[in-house]
């Protein structure tokens, strides 16, 4: 199963792909990882795509679209796959859909996530780190995983929080980009969701992100 996956920062995204992984077996591809991995391994279209990093700029989709099809022709990914991070708006949408479709890689369903940007921002605000684990959840907005003042619900460990969680104005951003319909990451995300009703040969997933990660997760597998 090829699998696209949409959300805001703060929805749930990364913990929904790992619940993916795991129950299908398939890899879960974040395009930053990609960018990481072409450039430590010395690939040709790594540095190319450094040199734009180098300069402060966006790689541009002629580089990044072949590094993720390269991605995705790999064994590990013959039996399906998760991809996250990308695309980011309506042209990479059509680029990375006409490169798939030109290389005979289906995408099978498109899982959007649904959640609130105040509420996504609270989330990502909220976070706390346990000392001793950081898999261990906490959240002082989530009722189901506050923590014990500031102690970790799970093993009385101190917190921390990450500085980045911390930064309003970089999560605004973040969420500006996302939730733009019009030239955003959501741009995209509807791209594919009208593709599923002229073409139907893809599913897409709608998902509220608001309920607990357990519900959110057994409402998407029992839609997939």
């Amino acid at each position: 199963m090829n699998i696209l996956l949409f959300g805001p920062n703060g929805s749930g995204k990364g913990t929904q792909g790992s619940i993916l992984k795991d129950l299908y077996n398939i890899p879960h591809i974040e395009s930053g990882a990609i960018f990481r991995e072409n450039i430590s391994n010395g690939t040709e279209l790594g540095a190319k795509a450094k040199e734009y990093i180098d300069r402060g700029d966006l790689v541009p989709d002629e580089i990044t679209i072949p590094m993720i099809l390269n991605r995705l022709k790999e064994d590990d990914c013959k039996k399906g796959w998760l991809l996250d991070g990308f695309p980011r708006n309506r042209n990479q949408a059509v680029k990375l859909d006409e490169t798939l479709k030109g290389a005979g890689i289906p995408i099978d369903v498109v899982v959007e996530i649904v959640l609130d940007a105040e509420i996504a921002k609270k989330r990502i605000m909220g976070r706390r780190l346990c000392i001793n684990d950081n898999n261990h959840p906490n959240n002082i907005y989530i009722d189901a995983i506050k923590p014990n003042g500031n102690k970790c619900r799970l093993c009385g460990g101190a917190l921390k929080t990450r500085a980045d969680d911390q930064d309003e104005e970089a999560i605004n951003k973040r969420h500006a980009i996302y939730y733009d319909a019009q030239n955003g990451t959501l741009a995209s995300a509807y791209y594919f969701k009208n593709l599923s009703k002229n073409e139907g040969s893809i599913k897409y997933i709608t998902l509220d992100g608001t309920p607990s990660v357990k519900e959110v997760s057994d409402k998407l597998i029992s839609k997939l």
